[in-house]
C-alpha cells in the first residue's frame, strides 16, 4: 500500500472521526460542563473544549484549498473563546496558496506530527513476551486507567477524575476498545482503539515511567492491530510525535509514515 493522495484524505478522516466522537460524547454529558463545540467551516472541523486546555482537543482539522473564506470566521471562534488556534495540515489537502494565504494571516509553521499507517496481518504468537499480558479494559477499571494515562503523559493529579470520565463514557460505544497493559501482573501501560469504515486508530496510549523499555507499548500495538482486524478493519493509523519513542514503536511492528502534518499558529 502506497501513499496517495486517496490514501492520506483517508488517513486524515479516519483522525477526525476519532476526535469527533470522542469529543461528542463528552458534549454529551448533562449541561455540557466541558464546554465542547464542534463546528464545521467548509472541509475543515473546529474542535473546542473550553475547559479542557491544551492542543489534543482544541485544534483544527481537514482544513483544505477553497477554504481561505473560512479562515477569518475560524480565527473569530478561537479568539471569542480565548483559546490559542491550532491548525493541522496535511499535504493531500493544502497548496502553497492555502499556505501563503495563512501566513498573510499572521499565522506560522510552529511544529511538525506525524501520521503512520499500515495494512493489517496476524501477529504470530511467539512474537510476543510471556512477562506481558494485554486485557480488555474494565468498566469498572477506569481510575486504574486515569491513574496510568496522568503519570504516563506527566498530568497533575488533580485531572484524574476528568480523565477517567472522559474515557469511562465512550466504554459501551460499540468504536471503542480499551486496553490495560500488565508486566508479571502489575499494571504497567493503557492503550485505546477506535474502529470505524474498516479503519483501525490507535487513539492513546502511555506506559508508566518506570516500566518504559519493557515492550509494553510493542505489545499494545500489535494487540490493537490483531483487534481491528478481527472488526474487518483493512487499515490501521496512528500519530505521534515526529522521531519520538511512540513513532519508532509503532515503525517497529510495521507501519510507516504516511506523511507529517503541519503545526500552524497564530503570531
Amino acid at each position: 500500500m502506497v501513499v496517495t493522495k486517496k490514501l492520506a484524505q483517508a488517513l486524515e478522516t479516519s483522525e477526525i472521526e476519532v476526535l469527533k466522537s470522542r469529543l461528542t460524547a463528552i458534549q454529551a454529558i448533562e449541561g455540557n460542563p466541558m464546554g465542547v463545540e464542534i463546528k464545521q467551516f467548509g472541509k475543515a472541523t473546529a474542535f473546542s473544549v473550553k475547559n479542557i486546555p491544551g492542543p489534543s482537543f482544541n485544534t483544527v482539522k481537514g482544513l483544505s484549498d477553497g477554504d481561505e473564506k473560512f479562515i477569518e470566521p475560524i480565527l473569530h471562534l478561537y479568539k471569542q473563546k480565548d483559546i490559542p488556534v491550532r491548525f493541522e495540515l496535511t499535504p493531500g489537502h493544502v497548496s502553497s496558496e492555502l499556505l501563503t494565504y495563512l501566513s498573510n494571516k499572521g499565522l506560522y509553521h510552529h511544529d511538525f506530527h506525524t501520521t503512520l499507517y499500515s495494512d493489517l496481518y496476524p501477529i504470530p504468537e511467539s512474537e510476543n513476551s510471556s512477562k506481558i499480558t494485554i486485557t480488555e479494559l474494565g468498566k469498572d477499571e477506569f481510575d486504574l486507567f486515569a491513574e496510568i494515562y496522568t503519570k504516563g503523559f506527566g498530568m497533575p493529579s488533580f485531572l484524574k477524575d476528568g480523565v477517567a470520565q472522559n474515557n469511562q463514557i465512550l466504554y459501551d460505544q460499540e468504536n471503542w476498545t480499551f486496553y490495560l497493559a500488565s508486566i508479571e501482573n502489575k499494571p504497567a501501560g493503557i492503550g485505546v482503539l477506535f474502529t470505524k469504515n474498516g479503519i483501525g486508530t490507535l487513539a492513546s496510549a502511555t506506559t508508566l515511567p518506570e516500566y518504559r523499555n519493557s515492550g509494553i507499548q510493542t505489545a499494545l500495538i500489535k494487540r490493537r492491530m490483531q483487534n481491528a482486524m478481527e472488526q474487518d478493519c483493512s487499515l490501521l493509523v496512528g500519530q505521534a510525535r515526529f522521531g519520538s519513542v511512540s513513532q519508532n514503536n509503532m515503525e517497529r511492528v510495521g507501519m510507516r509514515i504516511g506523511y507529517t502534518k503541519a503545526i500552524w499558529k497564530l503570531n
